[in-house]
């Protein structure tokens, strides 16, 4: 079992900057991932990692933008988000998976283990 808790969202108004965190319990992590659901839209990849911090991917509609890491030390997750704009507005997700995904870092039923969820608000 992995339990996650995820912090840092909150409102901000556009071109402005949040950092999420997501702290991982349980058993060891080998695959990370951040998801995203608006008010009208399906929960979406945006960005994965694996454990080691080798392999970072990042979805086209933030790539530049946003960008995810790994503290080894503390073993926390981070979504560093930068430029937002009100297109980002939504609540995000901490996933995780036990096993590394390798080509299936993006897929939403690959990752057995959520956090509540983070609300980001993105004002014009």
């Amino acid at each position: 079992q992995v339990s996650l808790v995820e912090s840092g969202g909150g409102l901000v108004q556009a071109g402005g900057s949040l950092r999420l965190s997501c702290a991982p319990s349980g058993q060891r992590v080998e695959s990370y991932a951040w998801f995203r659901q608006g008010p009208r839209t399906e929960r979406e990849f945006v960005a994965a990692i694996d454990r080691s911090s080798v392999t970072k991917y990042v979805a086209k509609s933030v790539e530049g933008r946003f960008a995810i890491s790994r503290d080894n030390v503390e073993n926390i997750v981070f979504l560093q988000m930068d430029s937002l704009k009100p297109e980002d507005t939504a609540v995000y997700y901490c996933a995780a998976s036990i096993y590394f995904l390798g080509t299936y870092y993006s897929v939403r039923e690959k990752y057995p283990y959520w956090g509540q969820g983070t609300q980001v608000t993105v004002s014009s």
